[in-house]
């Protein structure tokens, strides 16, 4: 099935063909044309999988925190999931900075994870304009010294439809941007360089069938270790799990891909009833992830096929059934060490057919690793970055790791919330690490180990609900002189206010938390005199944020400004004193909320 009618492609086409000679087989790499024109491919004579095609000097905006790059366009030879060559694009990213290792720079093919079919959601364009939402895994990667390699997949940009989670050609494309980019003049990347292939996701999927595919695929390539996260290893269980759910649109992306790559498997022209059509077409011209995943939230498949077959009734054709079947991941041992990781609460892949498969790793004897992360799927993505990170690291020194296959800890259950519900990111006594800086006094006054912040923000219905915890503690307070001073941070009511998820994957939060401050007592060490001072009213802690969704999962999710305490009450003879030292506008906080720790299994 061909859903994007060619006739732009052709003209492109057309135009590449006069603009550029047919180019030979094996021909030394050429620096490609500017604009678009650069994503048409030239007419040519073939080539090996890996080869490059062309090259050229690209934008690359990162965000603020990303190291200086020099940056490239590729395009390159590859193979599709039926073993027929295509024609896929990507970025190649180096920093700027010499290399301070050991040996060659290492290399980290990152394979993304689904970001919608429409054309302008490539990787590399989204790299381009500074919109691309796993920016932040990036620059981490970039930061640690890494070459970043970044696939755009099979079908993005060259006029065609993206095979979306058609494993076996991810797996292809993320392998021979390797070899292609150590095709570009003065880049300083080498195919000898330890190599990893590291995606969560969609990605996480890419990068386990590279993992399975290089012993038979890529085997001139020096991979070391493979990182792989939220991974759909169980097709037809994550198709029932994503159905009527809120990753619903992840299913119809799923069937519009696959349908791409196996028309005979899926014949989605024949499946599809005219809602269904009408629907593909929107997501195929113009949706991106964000765009896609609100519209069809909570929409069973059968909406979009003729006579409102059922997901159990299309797997019942067993065309379909194998198709899914042939994505299944499981069947090869991987040659490295393999980091797996999934968000315990994760509401779009399922976690038990992600353990599954590392129990079928391990009965192969692949050496694998197995973290569970506390959050959902979005946040899991980003917190494990500087885990995912640490690990690669050992793997590029040469390390060596037991992996966790003999382990006996309690194999971990899912603790997602309910499908078929609203798009709910739920933070269960998330850390909190919180500073209030007391303007009169000129000291800081820290909250307690063990403070947290437990919440439900509510993308769909756009509000955040919540609570604050804090233990009781002793702060040091020159108050006079030098005391230490009990406290407690008390919430008065709820953290409420609104959440929200654009179609650029920027979160927006505001709202309120109200909170009483007590002084409970005052003294050296234990020799405390009691008080039981407080506000009059409680203190009122703006909670405002706006910045990437990945802020949650990175430790970058922080709110903070000024605000007042008011007058102090119940403080007897020194009411007078700590209103004066402690009340006022001025006072600023700031408070940074993160997920609690991975755990091994």
């Amino acid at each position: 099935m061909k859903i994007l009618r060619p006739t732009k492609a052709m003209m492109w086409g057309v135009a590449a063909s006069l603009a550029f000679p047919m180019m030979a087989a094996h021909a030394a790499p050429v620096m490609g044309p500017s604009g678009e024109s650069f994503y048409q491919p030239p007419v040519m004579a073939g080539g090996a999988h890996g080869d490059l095609i062309w090259y050229r000097n690209a934008a690359a905006n990162l965000g603020a925190n990303a190291p200086a790059v020099q940056a490239w366009n590729v395009m390159y030879h590859s193979t599709d999931a039926l073993d027929a060559s295509n024609i896929v694009t990507g970025t190649v990213l180096v920093p700027s900075t010499p290399w301070s290792g050991a040996g060659n720079r290492p290399v980290v093919s990152y394979a993304v994870g689904t970001h919608g079919l429409a054309q302008h959601c490539a990787p590399s364009r989204q790299i381009a304009a500074g919109t691309d939402y796993e920016n932040a895994n990036i620059a981490a990667a970039l930061r640690a010294g890494y070459t970043v390699l970044v696939t755009d997949n099979p079908g993005y940009t060259t006029g065609k439809v993206p095979t979306y989670l058609a494993g076996k050609a991810q797996g292809h494309a993320a392998l021979d941007i390797v070899a292609a980019a150590a095709q570009i003049p003065s880049a300083g990347i080498s195919t000898n360089a330890p190599t990893a292939v590291w995606g969560y996701s969609q990605g996480g999927q890419t990068a386990a069938w590279a993992g399975e595919m290089l012993g038979s695929y890529s085997s001139n390539l020096n991979v070391v270790g493979i990182a792989a996260g939220g991974t759909p290893a169980d097709f037809v269980e994550t198709a029932y799990y994503l159905d009527g759910s809120a990753g619903s649109s992840f299913l119809l992306q799923a069937v519009v891909g696959l349908g791409e790559q196996y028309p005979q498997g899926i014949p989605v022209d024949d499946l599809a009833n005219n809602l269904g059509k009408a629907t593909i077409d929107q997501v195929v011209a113009n949706d991106c992830v964000f765009d896609a995943l609100f519209p069809y939230m909570n929409t069973s498949i059968s909406k979009y096929t003729v006579g409102n077959k059922s997901l159990q009734q299309l797997l019942q054709i067993s065309s379909v059934s194998d198709t899914l079947s042939a994505q299944q991941l499981g069947n090869k041992k991987v040659s490295v060490p393999i980091y797996m990781y999934h968000g315990q609460a994760d509401e779009f892949i399922p976690l038990d057919q992600h353990t599954d498969l590392k129990g079928k790793y391990c009965r192969k004897f692949t050496n694998a690793t197995f973290a569970t992360y506390p959050s959902e799927h979005i946040v899991t993505q980003f917190q494990a970055a500087p885990y995912v990170l640490s690990w690669l690291g050992d793997r590029f020194a040469n390390k060596n790791t037991a992996g966790t296959c003999l382990t006996f800890n309690k194999k971990p259950s899912s603790t997602a919330n309910p499908g078929g519900g609203n798009f709910v990111v739920s933070l269960d006594e998330w850390p909190l690490d919180a500073t209030i800086k007391l303007k009169t006094l000129g000291q800081d006054v820290v909250l307690p180990e063990g403070s947290a912040f437990t919440a439900d923000t509510d993308m769909t219905a756009g509000t955040l609900d919540g609570t604050l915890a804090v233990p009781e503690f002793l702060a040091k307070l020159n108050i006079l002189l030098p005391l230490d001073v009990k406290l407690s941070v008390v919430p008065v009511g709820r953290t409420t206010g609104s959440a929200s998820l654009d179609n650029n994957g920027q979160l927006s939060v505001h709202g309120d938390a109200l909170a009483d401050i007590t002084i409970k007592s005052a003294g050296f060490g234990w020799l405390q005199i009691p008080f039981g001072c407080k506000t009059e009213t409680a203190v009122e802690f703006p909670v405002n944020f706006d910045g990437p969704i990945s802020s949650l999962g990175n430790g970058n999710f922080t709110f903070g400004g000024e605000t007042t305490f008011p007058s102090m009450k119940s403080c007897g003879l020194f009411n007078g004193m700590f209103t004066l030292l402690m009340s006022g506008p001025g006072q600023k906080y700031s408070f940074n909320i993160a997920p609690p720790a991975p755990k091994a299994w």
